[in-house]
């Protein structure tokens, strides 16, 4: 959810070779399983050296290639969206050998709590626009009633997984929904409903109430009333924000409350004096 408090970290380690897929890269370049680039003061070629080593001599032999089909390496991934490639590249441990269905315990091994991470940097909200009536232009003393399309402000659900092998996969799912609207009608020349302008979501998940026919002097349970025009041309910037509630849920039981996401939105508003005014 862009703009939110809350991310993947920079880096993490996830299965990501078998055996003849680890010995094909290693034949290739060794050095490459760094995820670094070879640096210019002759390192590379001891470097490259000692990671031969491991894989066919070493703490494995052959490349565990009689182990095909029985488990993976996991190596380190950066997180494409981390800017600092110092951070990128801080997940050092070379690849390491896990078996199928099995989740290793070493820091930074992807979990359900990086999944949900992945899954919540995902999700898209709508744009913040509120519905009004009246539509267009306001009146003085009028009631403006505010609400949020429920068809669009609705709770949206990402979920990320991985696959673990021997038929165990791993998976988070995060969940967002819109959990109070705040107005600013953009002048103090005006009244907010409820006087803290926040208007909570309902029990059905619903913000606000949509204006009907008939309720044009009552006061809305969510809305602004103007008590001064805009000058001829002009408008008054209604600023508008939704927080939205964030939770997740792993599939191993895990889970937890996330930082609410706040997005706020601009919308100008002309306010008009009139003496009587019907609308539908």
């Amino acid at each position: 959810m862009p703009g939110a408090d809350w991310e993947p970290p920079p880096c993490w380690y996830a299965p990501m070779y078998s055996p003849k897929q680890l010995k094909k890269e290693v034949d290739e370049s060794p050095y490459g399983l760094t995820g670094k680039k070879p640096d210019n003061g002759g390192k590379k070629q001891e470097i490259d050296g000692s990671i031969r080593e491991k894989y066919t001599t070493g703490d494995y032999k052959n490349f565990n290639l009689k182990k095909q089909g029985d488990g993976m390496f996991w190596a380190a991934v950066p997180n494409p969206n981390e800017k600092d490639a110092a951070k990128r590249e801080s997940c050092t441990e070379l690849p390491f050998w896990v078996k199928k269905g099995e989740q290793p315990d070493v820091p930074g091994a992807i979990d359900t709590k990086i999944l949900a991470a992945l899954a919540y940097q995902r999700i898209q909200v709508p744009e913040t626009k509120v519905e009004l009536n009246p539509k267009n232009k306001q009146t003085v003393r009028l009631p403006t009633w505010a609400w949020l399309d429920k068809g669009t402000f609705k709770p949206l659900s990402v979920t990320a997984s991985i696959d673990l092998g021997g038929g165990v996969e791993l998976s988070a799912t995060t969940t967002v929904e819109p959990g109070s609207l705040k107005l600013e009608p953009g002048t103090e020349d005006a009244e907010t409903h409820p006087a803290s302008g926040e208007c909570e979501a309902g029990e059905d998940g619903t913000i606000g109430t949509p204006y009907t026919k008939g309720n044009a002097k009552k006061t809305p349970p969510c809305g602004m009333t103007y008590l001064r025009s805009t000058p001829k041309g002009e408008t008054y910037a209604m600023k508008a924000s939704v927080v939205w509630n964030a939770e997740w849920k792993g599939t191993d039981g895990t889970g937890d409350k996330l930082p609410d996401g706040n997005f706020a939105n601009e919308q100008p508003i002309a306010v008009q004096e009139v003496q009587s005014v019907n609308r539908d």
